[in-house]
């Protein structure tokens, strides 16, 4: 599957073999100690360390639900009217697809595959860079895309990567990519970056966006073994980061779009995330408190679901 895919995660592995992460997980180690693959945070990859990516058909299908409940969620920040960016990626095809029902939106984009989700969709703009076509990720990128962003002000850009660290931040594997990326940011007063729980504690070879350049986290709860990824969130929590969780599957309902429970725009709300300051170590069992796009009580009398994970 590895090599067919290039990426696939332990749930996804543990679903088509039938049986428990836990298993799945020794053999990935297994495996790896023979030189077959590279273990990540939730899933395994081909080797190569810093500097391999895979291409669009191998990303597409690895972390899809968790995708799909980030885009759902990540939606919710975006209003009537605005002007946004969005970068090259899966999830943010993902969160262009939702982007389509919003009125009066301008989304400029690098990303066909971007432009091609709301080419359909009456009362959005879509505005393309120019640039050379990077037929892996169906990219613009070059000088001519760097250029046609200059002087270009919006509101927020939504962007996806290879990795993320509180240490360094966003970052990807190829560096026209990352160039691009860092033009993009350049246009935005916010930066929201949507990445599922297999990117975070990943570090790749360029640095696209800092960690105290990202605004909002929008990621899916991490699985309860996954300490690292727990770790990783508090913290990026710890350095200003607001954090959005998006659930999956069952207990996921209250933040899936267009589900019982869903955030709108009119509840939505955001919460705080209380920790430590840096340099202060938390004590045993102090709460990561991750809801960012939570409801408030709703004159329907629906309450958003808070999800909280807990540093273990």
């Amino acid at each position: 599957m590895v090599r067919a895919n290039g990426a696939v995660s332990l749930r996804e592995l543990a679903r088509v073999v039938q049986t428990s992460e836990v298993t799945v997980r020794r053999d990935v180690r297994a495996l790896e100690a023979e030189g077959l693959l590279d273990r990540r945070h939730g899933g395994a990859v081909l080797p190569g360390g810093f500097t391999r990516e895979s291409g669009f058909p191998q990303k597409s299908h690895l972390a899809t639900a968790e995708k799909t409940a980030i885009a759902d969620l990540a939606a919710n920040f975006v209003e009537e009217g605005e002007a946004i960016v969005v970068g090259a990626g899966t999830t943010t095809q993902e969160l262009a697809r939702r982007l389509a029902r919003v009125p009066g939106l301008t989304v400029v984009t690098n990303s066909l595959l971007v432009a091609q989700a709301l080419a359909h969709a009456n009362r959005v703009e879509v505005v393309m860079t120019g640039g050379t076509l990077r037929g892996s990720n169906y990219a613009l990128v070059g000088s001519g895309a760097e250029q046609s962003l200059q002087g270009l002000r919006v509101s927020r850009a939504f962007l996806s990567g290879s990795g993320l660290t509180a240490e360094r931040g966003l970052s990807t594997s190829n560096m026209l990519s990352a160039s691009v990326d860092r033009a993009l940011v350049q246009a935005a007063a916010e930066v929201v970056v949507l990445a599922d729980h297999t990117k975070l504690g990943t570090d790749t070879m360029f640095q696209t966006v800092p960690t105290d350049v990202i605004t909002r986290l929008v990621t899916d709860e991490p699985p309860a073994h996954d300490d690292r990824a727990a770790t990783e969130l508090q913290a990026l929590a710890d350095q200003g980061v607001q954090i959005a969780v998006a659930g999956t599957g069952a207990s996921g309902n209250a933040q899936n779009a267009g589900g019982e429970g869903a955030p709108t725009r009119q509840q939505r709300r955001d919460v705080a995330l209380p920790g430590p300051r840096r340099g202060q170590v938390p004590g045993p069992g102090s709460p990561l408190r991750t809801a960012a796009v939570l409801g408030e009580q709703a004159p329907g009398g629906e309450r958003a679901r808070v999800a909280d994970l807990r540093r273990r």
